[in-house]
C-alpha cells in the first residue's frame, strides 16, 4: 500500500521512472516528434523568407517626398499685402514618379492659426524679382501644377505666395508650410524648421 501524506500526494508513484528527469535519463519533450518539429522548423523559415520578401519589394513603393525649406524671404507690396519666397530641396525617394496636382504655401502664426496663401505663377514670379529688388535674384525654378518629379531624383525648387496681410505678420511667424498633392492624392508637407 502506497505512503500517503496529508496533502494528498502520492510519493511512491513520483518516485518511479515515470519522472525521467530527475534520474539522469533521456527526457526530451519532442522525443518521438522529431520529423513534425523538423517539418513546423522549415514552415516558419518558408514564411520568414515569404514576409521578407514582400517587405524587401515594397522598399519603394510608397509615393511621397522629403524635403525641407532653405531660404525664406518675404517682402511688402503694400501696406496691407506681402509677398513670401520660399526656396526647398526635395527628395523622390519611392520607384515611381510624382506628378504633382497642387501646391500651397500655408502661413501658421504663433497662436496655430493658419492662412494659405495665393500662389504666383511663373511668369508672375519672374516679374515679381524683376520689380521687387528686395527679394534678391531669382534662384530655382517654380515647382507647377501639373510637374512630374522623377523616381530617385532630388531637385531645388521655389514657390511664392501672395498674402493679405502685411509683412510683419509673415515675419513674427510660427512657420511656413508647403503643401503638395500627388496626383492620387498623396499629400506632402514641407515645414520651415
Amino acid at each position: 500500500m502506497p505512503k500517503k501524506v496529508s496533502a494528498g500526494i502520492n510519493y511512491r508513484f513520483w518516485a518511479g521512472k515515470d519522472f525521467r528527469f530527475w534520474k539522469g535519463k533521456d527526457y526530451r519533450f519532442w522525443k518521438g516528434h522529431e520529423g513534425f518539429l523538423a517539418a513546423f522548423a522549415i514552415g516558419i523559415a518558408v514564411i520568414a523568407v515569404a514576409v521578407g520578401a514582400v517587405v524587401f519589394m515594397q522598399r519603394g513603393a510608397r509615393v511621397g517626398l522629403l524635403g525641407k525649406v532653405l531660404k525664406v524671404r518675404t517682402a511688402p507690396l503694400d501696406e496691407k499685402s506681402s509677398l513670401v519666397v520660399l526656396d526647398f530641396r526635395f527628395t523622390n525617394p519611392s520607384s515611381y514618379p510624382f506628378q504633382v496636382r497642387t501646391v500651397s504655401v500655408i502661413l501658421e502664426d504663433k497662436d496655430g492659426k493658419q492662412y494659405e496663401g495665393d500662389p504666383v505663377s511663373e511668369v508672375d514670379a519672374k516679374r515679381v524679382f524683376e520689380n521687387v529688388p528686395l527679394l534678391g535674384p531669382k534662384f530655382n525654378d517654380t515647382l507647377l501644377m501639373g510637374d512630374k518629379i522623377a523616381s530617385q531624383v532630388s531637385e531645388d525648387r521655389m514657390i511664392a505666395a501672395h498674402f493679405a496681410a502685411p509683412e510683419a505678420r509673415l515675419t513674427n511667424r510660427k512657420r511656413f508650410v508647403i503643401r503638395i498633392e500627388e496626383v492620387d492624392g498623396q499629400v506632402t508637407e514641407i515645414s520651415e524648421t
